[in-house]
């Protein structure tokens, strides 16, 4: 049985990280192997719902075909990632460089159309959003501005950005879910929100569920990373998983768990034992 993409909106969903092929290196936490079409038949076989999609030049792909070989799979976009690009491609938004900062943004504007054309909900901004270190004491107000700019371009295409809070060995800014709050607070943009990773989770949180709980009675959770405390697939390490799916229901999440973590022992195998951990956990939310 494969994705069924007619859940609708009150469900909870199950997404797979994929690198898309114009990215020229294999991304550590991009999952299945093979050609674009291969990827999304693996997931769609596994029961994904959809596909979180890592690229660096949005431009290169043709987004019809793109929609069309996602439709056939019956695949949504859960997300576009913004990762690769600072991981391939060097780019942060808080970059030393203004050029590549420059870069940077004009990148994001086209991961913007990229998901408005596939009709994703949201781009995400992880280690894409770079480090205050490299830019000096007046990085939070730079990055703030830069991410508002964004948002403005992003609600006018129907699409949300999703700030991620990172551990402190990845940024220098916004590690947990109460400091991405008063961030996004501070930008104050509506079409900025938050998503979080358990595995940063893990690192920088005294609990498993408490920030999933408060993110989302504040209104702010609007997508979910899957990742256990050593990256690997959930069930491959130690966060209890029950918990946090249960907090998350019981909260009223009903969007995508995205699996982006590292592709070990191999993108497959990393792939297959994430649905067979979360297929399970999801069910009882899954609207029918």
């Amino acid at each position: 049985m494969g994705a069924d993409v007619d859940l609708g909106r009150d469900a909870m969903k199950l997404s797979l990280a994929i690198q898309t092929p114009e990215v020229p290196v294999p991304v550590p936490v991009a999952l299945l192997t093979g050609s674009l079409e291969d990827k999304l038949a693996k997931a769609r076989d596994l029961g994904a719902d959809g596909v979180e999609l890592l690229t660096v030049n949005p431009k290169a792909l043709e987004a019809p075909a793109l929609r069309r070989a996602l439709d056939g799979a019956g695949l949504e976009v859960a997300a576009i990632g913004s990762g690769a690009l600072a991981f391939a491609a060097g780019l942060t938004l808080l970059h030393s460089d203004p050029q590549v900062a420059a870069q940077a943004q004009e990148r994001l504007r086209d991961l913007i159309d990229l998901a408005a054309d596939l009709r994703a909900p949201l781009v995400t901004v992880g280690s894409f959003r770079g480090c205050v270190a490299s830019v000096g004491t007046n990085g939070r107000a730079l990055l703030a501005a830069r991410l508002r700019e964004a948002a403005d371009y992003a609600a006018a295409r129907g699409v949300r950005l999703a700030l991620e809070p990172l551990n402190r060995y990845e940024t220098d800014i916004v590690h947990t879910a109460a400091e991405g709050l008063a961030f996004v607070d501070e930008v104050g943009h509506s079409a900025l929100g938050l998503l979080l990773d358990t595995y940063h989770v893990n690192i920088e949180e005294r609990s498993w569920t408490e920030p999933f709980r408060s993110l989302m009675a504040a209104g702010r959770l609007w997508h979910v990373h899957l990742g256990d405390n050593n990256r690997l697939h959930p069930g491959g390490g130690l966060i209890d998983f029950a918990a946090i799916v249960a907090t998350l229901g019981e909260a009223g999440y009903r969007g995508y768990l995205s699996a982006e973590l590292l592709a070990r022992p191999d993108p497959d195998t990393a792939a297959t034992e994430t649905m067979r951990a979360m297929r399970p956990l999801v069910a009882p939310y899954r609207g029918h």
